[in-house]
């Protein structure tokens, strides 16, 4: 470990791929509809992947990556069991930020926003989507609660696969949430550490943006 920390300290990267102008600062969706889209013709590993950090009730924050798997009215939707941890956290605090980074094109999208259950037609819709083994997992796993072991999980599948011989339906625990932005902060890598950042606020429906330091 101290001669992997020691490699951290020293190594320097330089940032040389790309810079973000003021003038193509005029819609924040727009930017990251091009980004995410580079992103993904740039063979990014998991490109639609991004870091969700919610809060619990005595103020910790939790982050964990999770999968951007629509957009629907420039709100951006992602997919889980209501019950695990980021849900119960949701409960208490509807705030949430977003995180996308991609390294091969040295940028990174931080969003803020608040967070909320899609219409049960949507989650349904996505749910019947699913491989036929993802929606037994649904069912099969109790998220982020404690379990003696790997045996425990497996039975679970065992038991919601004779259960469920033809169609699985959707549990009522598991569907999808939908952010709506209040925040954008485009970052892009630049030479010497003086990196690009541009910062969009929504204020009564106008996107206005500022550049802040490095």
């Amino acid at each position: 470990m101290k001669k992997i920390i020691e490699d951290f300290k020293h190594g320097h990267h330089e940032f040389e791929n790309g810079h973000l102008d003021e003038f193509e600062a005029n819609d924040p969706f727009k930017i990251f509809e091009s980004w995410i889209t580079e992103a993904t013709n740039s063979k990014e590993l998991e490109p639609n992947a991004f870091v969700l950090s919610t809060v619990n009730s005595i103020g910790e924050p939790n982050s964990r990556i999770l999968y951007l798997k629509d957009v629907i009215e420039n709100e951006f939707v992602f997919y889980t069991n209501y019950e695990s941890q980021k849900g119960r956290e949701l409960i208490g605090n509807p705030n949430v930020s977003m995180l996308f980074f991609w390294p091969n094109g040295s940028r990174q999208i931080r969003i803020s926003g608040v967070c909320e259950k899609v219409k049960s037609e949507i989650s349904d819709d996505y749910f019947n989507s699913r491989p036929r083994s993802s929606k037994i997992g649904a069912w099969a796993s109790k998220q982020s609660e404690e379990v003696e072991n790997r045996k425990v999980i497996e039975d679970q599948v065992s038991f919601y696969e004779s259960k469920f011989e033809d169609e699985v339906p959707r549990p009522d625990f598991w569907g999808g949430y939908k952010i709506k932005p209040t925040k954008f902060e485009f970052w892009q890598g630049r030479p010497s550490r003086l990196h690009d950042r541009l910062v969009f606020k929504e204020n009564k429906g106008i996107w206005n943006y500022h550049r802040i330091n490095p």
